[in-house]
């Protein structure tokens, strides 16, 4: 499509694991009214839109002042995709309301997003990274296997050019003669100048977890990443009532998130540092989530500024 002498090139869905997306703080904006904005992580990946795919952890709808909208989570080897579902997009609100009530009832569900790169930008110049869903399905345990594969791919190769990168002069020349791939070379230059240096062997971890993930050799098969349907089919209303030792429970966990929150001096954390806050002293994934959906929605101590990250709300 062409407009005022500008041409939209629809840019290709890059397939990336959580981690080194939500790592990323480098926002590319082109000039022009259709020139796309990409999102450079650290590998040097130039994510305008993107593939991702694992179990669904969180599906909420709201209601804004355009209309009802979707946010939820999707979790990889890795970590944790954030993504939304946008009131000018009705045409997925009927998918969306069939997967929330599965997902309410109990069910584990794997889906594929394909979407559009978006960031939120904090006070203090932080950039939080998300996925507008463009096309969201449930896929079966085929489907997310050779994803984690192609994905593990794509970071592999990533992983190559910028080792090969290391110590050399940040521009074209010297990093082509190094043997990077010509549609890698941008990002990674974009990548050197911005970014500090850094530690790839933790990307290496992601890859090896979700290539044993996909053979089978990590203890009883294929990992998931989403509770259990056991686990999930617990309403919140039962576990705050069920018992007595239950809810001192939860109220540990209330106590833990608080805790890390004004601990922070006023910074934003993010969902899953106060999850994992919680489970290590403790409380179970689901008591965990409990509470923060209850310190934010029902004793309104805690806000969400930007979704995903939390912050204590000022007395």
């Amino acid at each position: 499509m062409q407009s005022g002498g500008e041409m939209r090139v629809r840019q290709s869905a890059i397939r990336i694991f959580a981690q080194e997306y939500s790592e990323s703080s480098l926002v590319e904006r082109g000039i022009g009214e259709f020139a796309p904005l990409f999102i450079i992580t650290k590998l040097g990946a130039k994510i305008n839109r993107c593939l991702v795919c694992g179990g669904l952890e969180s599906l909420e709808r709201r209601d804004g002042d355009s209309g009802a909208f979707y946010r939820g989570r999707v979790r990889d080897p890795s970590g944790t995709h954030f993504f939304d579902i946008a009131p000018f997009q009705p045409e997925l609100h009927p998918a969306a309301e069939e997967l929330l009530a599965r997902f309410e009832s109990g069910d584990s569900i794997l889906v594929s997003i394909v979407g559009r790169a978006k960031h939120t930008e904090s006070e203090e110049g932080g950039i939080f990274t998300s996925i507008r869903a463009e096309i969201f399905t449930e896929v079966n345990q085929e489907t997310y296997r050779s994803w984690m594969v192609e994905t593990a791919d794509s970071t592999l190769r990533r992983l190559d050019a910028y080792s090969r990168a290391e110590g050399l002069n940040s521009d074209e020349v010297s990093i082509s003669e190094a043997g990077v791939p010509d549609d890698l070379i941008d990002g990674l230059i974009k990548s050197k100048e911005h970014y500090s240096d850094f530690d790839i062997e933790s990307y290496k971890l992601w890859v090896l977890k979700a290539l044993s993930s996909v053979t089978g050799k990590l203890e009883g098969g294929m990992e998931i990443f989403t509770p259990s349907k056991e686990e999930s089919s617990n309403t919140r209303n039962e576990l705050r009532t069920e018992s007595a030792e239950e809810s001192v429970e939860a109220s540990d966990a209330r106590e833990i998130i608080l805790r890390v929150l004004s601990s922070n001096s006023g910074e934003m954390v993010d969902y899953d540092s106060l999850v994992s806050a919680c489970i290590s002293a403790g409380s179970s994934r689901e008591e965990s989530e409990d509470a923060i959906v209850d310190l934010r929605d029902s004793s309104m101590e805690i806000s969400e500024p930007r979704f995903g990250y939390f912050s204590l709300v000022e007395s």
